[in-house]
């Protein structure tokens, strides 16, 4: 649809996403079938390294030895991580930021950290990071009404955003809960492509969600494999 993005699966909420000959990395927690290649660290002309927040799933200190092999590397840090290190960016919610032809705007979180809406080359990349409708089964009601509203309320801050590219939890530890932040953002927000993450191990929910998804404006992907190749 869009023929300009390489995306490959890593682990969790981490992914690599190659644009020309830029690299784009999400969330990089682990990665044990080397999807990120030394080759192409040294070979990409610019990297960006994103991290939503300092959980130990979406951040790995690893990414901070990359830098050995490309000088061109720019890392894109929720204000929570706690290294400070010159040179590196440290957003807070609701930011703004331009690194050559790239611009960064961070959305809010329902957890930790912040999202992240990226633009390069008139694309669109969302990725959720923790945000997310956190309904748990034992919760009072309460608790979930809490949750409802401050998902709504963080949604409702993008509205109006054109996403081409959304990376957005799919969580089955929620049990029956685990697809409705996804609907609800599919709903609102309307992204040409919505790829899910933060399913663990179970990478058939994401052939589930696909299924329930009846909305034709919005292609659902499978994840199968770790490393999974995608090209939109």
């Amino acid at each position: 649809m869009l023929n300009k993005v390489k995306i490959n699966y890593i682990c969790n909420s981490g992914f690599k996403v190659r644009i020309k000959d830029s690299l784009f990395i999400f969330d990089y927690y682990k990665d044990e079938i080397n999807v990120i290649d030394i080759n192409e660290l040294i070979e990409s002309k610019s990297i960006f390294v994103f991290v939503s927040h300092s959980h130990y799933d979406h951040f790995n200190e690893e990414i901070f030895n990359w830098k050995k092999y490309n000088n061109n590397i720019h890392y894109i840090l929720s204000s929570d991580i706690k290294i400070k290190e010159e040179g590196y960016y440290y957003l807070n919610p609701y930011s703004e930021l331009q690194i050559e032809n790239i611009k960064v705007k961070t959305y809010g979180s329902t957890d930790e950290g912040v999202s992240f809406l990226v633009n390069v080359h008139d694309l669109n990349i969302f990725h959720a990071g923790d945000l997310n409708l956190w309904y748990w089964k034992e919760d009072t009601e309460e608790n979930k009404n809490y949750a409802k509203d401050w998902f709504e309320k963080e949604i409702d801050n993008i509205l109006g955003e054109d996403i081409d590219i959304a990376f957005f939890p799919v969580d089955p530890r929620l049990e029956e809960y685990a697809m409705c932040g996804g609907k609800y953002f599919i709903e609102k927000l309307r992204p040409k492509v919505f790829i899910p993450m933060h399913f663990g191990e179970n990478f058939g929910i994401t052939s589930e969600f696909k299924d329930i998804i009846k909305c034709k404006e919005v292609e659902v992907i499978r994840i199968s494999s770790y490393g999974e190749e995608i090209i939109i």
